[in-house]
């Protein structure tokens, strides 16, 4: 389902504890012209954690502004608000790597390479997780190697031992996505993406067969496009008429693979 309208106003409609996965990113510290959407990140904080079910997961991609040399703490604030006020535990904050633009200030400070995908959760423990597909491979895969030598809490010191290597590994809270070539020219009508993986990785990990998928900021619809790809259900929701109508095309037409797509898609 693909809804158009202010965020906080169509999720009041939805049930509580009805929704398993939230992953969005919103059109934070005014960088672009969003239709003359005004931004309520404290509002839509409590709305989220309503609507999830207990367990449920709310992963949000958000970077900060500079300003004056200053960064704008947008991520930070974020993640106070919805911790102290809203009701939810920061799970994690992973780091979305990427190949930062140098831009016009690239002589005077560092090129941003990454933003941030701070991970809430209601309750007590996430209700779904699985980091099977997320599992990079390891440097020194399959083979058996002398170490592991490390220093006990009573400052001991354990002997080196032979280890084997597993051919793969968890990815960490640093997250490499490609984003040149990614997605389709219809994506890429609307002014800010992020990578089809991104959400396919975090659905994948976090919401079961037959969940429900809630992107707020839903945009030209990958959140959604992943979901749908990925057999479970969805909810996308944007001010933009002209983004939910390009989000409902995508769903239409295009679906996401960890692989290469099979030859017969449609």
């Amino acid at each position: 389902m693909i809804r158009v309208g202010h965020n906080v106003e169509v999720m009041q409609e939805l049930e509580d504890n009805s929704i398993d996965l939230v992953v969005t990113s919103p059109p934070y510290d005014n960088l672009r012209d969003y239709h003359g959407y005004e931004l309520n990140l404290p509002a839509l904080g409590k709305e989220t954690y309503r609507v999830l079910k207990d367990g449920g997961i709310a992963a949000v991609v958000i970077q900060d502004a500079t300003k004056n040399f200053g960064k704008s703490l947008s991520t930070y604030r974020l993640i106070l608000d919805w911790c102290d006020n809203a009701g939810f535990k920061l799970f994690e904050n992973v780091i979305y790597k990427k190949q930062g633009v140098e831009g016009a200030w690239w002589k005077k400070r560092f090129r941003v390479d990454h933003e941030y995908i701070p991970i809430f959760l209601k309750g007590d423990r996430p209700q779904y997780f699985d980091k099977e597909n997320l599992k990079i491979p390891s440097k020194h895969g399959g083979k058996t190697m002398t170490g592991a030598a490390v220093t006990r809490k009573d400052g001991t010191r354990e002997k080196s031992r032979e280890v084997y290597i597993n051919p793969m590994k968890c990815r960490g809270s640093i997250w490499d996505y490609t984003t040149c070539g990614d997605g389709s020219k219809l994506k890429h009508k609307h002014p800010a993406t992020f990578p089809n993986m991104l959400p396919y990785d975090l659905i994948e990990c976090f919401c079961p067969i037959g969940g429900i998928v809630l992107d707020p900021f839903a945009g030209s619809g990958t959140t959604c496009v992943a979901a749908n790809s990925l057999g479970r259900e969805y909810v996308g929701i944007d001010v933009s008429e002209e983004y939910c109508a390009i989000a409902r095309e995508r769903i239409e037409t295009e679906r996401i693979y960890r692989e290469k797509p099979p030859a017969t898609l449609f």
